[in-house]
């Protein structure tokens, strides 16, 4: 091909030597050696392992594990320590004491010559609580209120315990002279402990500035009791139990699939509503819907204002029932402020509006006071809405009323008593809220 362009362009040719059958049998010769040598990859492997394997010259990986990165001769190999010609420290077996114990007991360690520090060094890790002590006097004037159960002996051996072993109740309750004393549980012992730190805190004005610990004994018991009765299950009971939670997570996967549902549905009479409202819009809806009208002016009493706002009132005096979470399972207490699912987008866009009106947070932070206040006032601002709805309505009667009196009576005007006169939409808004 390229000797046939450069004949065309009138190119001169390359120097190329001439293929003979010598020349091609030694290069079918070469290329077969090299396929012949080249390694194939095995059934299985997959193809970027395999290259791992080999480097470009396709060399065999090796049998030894090899670092030459370091240079000639390092490898894997360890330098040898560099130890100095200087002298070894002198140690010397030498006594000491521990400050936290009171018996002057002396015992040996070792340490160097050269540390001239005599202190023990984990003395510092000798930490005691303070616990506090009581004379006679403070006693009889205070403490003196349990003597039923215990008395001034067995309160002082109760506080050397405490001294001795650091509030560890177990092992007080294990140290306890039950011979002398009788026997006490851990909880009686930590009931009398922050029973008497409590009162010694109160007759030396201490509790304002320190907040004293109250122990719930009788709770205690319970907890342990409850915790007993659970390690004390039979296998039959574990069962049920777990039964009895699978039921209860098949019974709230229901009533979620059920409010989905309902969701659903709302949905579809929302988008119903809008569809017949459009179709309420249209020329040949509104002509039909006059002439109606005519005819109910004719034969249909009107309804008042009273009644008007009374069943304005008894529509919207029951608000908003939101759900009850008592005996549903865990839940987070916003789901408390969630609003029902049977409540209808106008209601719902309405009460958006008023909380946008009187700048309500609408996601306040759920605590159960705030909880029951914003269920309440969502509540109150459905009941005001709807109260506004049936006020407007109020008034464009009594105006339509008073217009059709004057067509009718040419000259004449109605006077309206100050008792029938609407109340301002201002002043309901101020007794609402």
């Amino acid at each position: 091909m390229s000797a046939d362009v450069r004949d065309i362009l009138d190119i001169e040719r390359a120097n190329t030597p001439e293929i003979t059958r010598d020349s091609f049998l030694a290069t079918k010769k070469r290329n077969f050696e090299r396929t012949k040598h080249a390694s194939r990859r095995p059934e299985g492997m997959h193809r970027e392992v395999f290259a791992l394997l080999y480097t470009d010259k396709k060399d065999a990986p090796p049998l030894l594990p090899t670092d030459t990165a370091l240079g000639i001769g390092a490898g894997y190999k360890q330098n040898k320590a560099r130890l100095g010609m200087k002298k070894v420290r002198k140690w010397e077996w030498a006594p000491f004491s521990n400050p936290a114990r009171n018996d002057a007991a002396v015992f040996h360690h070792w340490k160097r010559v050269s540390d001239d520090s005599t202190d023990y060094p984990f003395a510092k890790f000798n930490k005691q609580l303070e616990i506090p002590s009581y004379t006679m006097t403070e006693y009889n004037a205070h403490l003196r209120n349990n003597i039923q159960h215990w008395s001034k002996v067995q309160t002082d051996h109760l506080f050397d315990l405490a001294r001795r072993f650091d509030l560890r109740f177990i092992v007080m309750a294990d140290r306890w002279n039950r011979q002398q004393h009788g026997t006490k549980t851990v909880e009686e012992l930590k009931e009398r402990y922050y029973e008497v730190i409590a009162l010694l805190a109160k007759a030396k004005n201490q509790s304002i500035e320190k907040k004293t610990f109250v122990y719930d004994a009788e709770h205690e018991r319970r907890r342990k009791e409850q915790l007993e009765k659970l390690f004390k299950r039979t296998t039959q009971q574990v069962e049920e139990e777990q039964m009895l939670i699978n039921e209860m997570k098949k019974i709230e996967a229901r009533k979620k699939e059920r409010e989905r549902k309902t969701q659903d549905l709302q949905k579809l009479i929302s988008q119903a509503d809008q569809q017949n409202e459009h179709a309420a819009n249209t020329p040949s809806t509104r002509k039909y819907e006059k002439k109606l009208h005519k005819k109910k002016v004719h034969h249909t009493p009107r309804p008042s204002k009273v009644d008007s706002v009374v069943n304005a009132i008894e529509i919207g005096s029951s608000g908003i029932k939101f759900a009850d979470l008592r005996g549903s399972g865990v839940s987070l207490r916003s789901q408390k402020m969630k609003l029902p699912a049977n409540i209808g987008q106008r209601k719902v866009k309405a009460l958006e509006q008023a909380i946008q009106e009187f700048k309500v947070d609408p996601a306040p932070p759920p605590t159960e006071d705030i909880c029951t206040s914003f269920n309440e006032l969502r509540s109150d601002m459905v009941l005001l809405c709807e109260l506004r709805t049936a006020l407007s309505t109020c008034i464009y009667e009594m105006e339509s009323l008073k217009h059709q009196y004057e067509a009718a009576c040419p000259g004449k005007t109605l006077n309206i008593p100050p008792s029938l006169v609407p109340i301002k939409t201002e002043t309901l808004e101020n007794s609402a809220t």
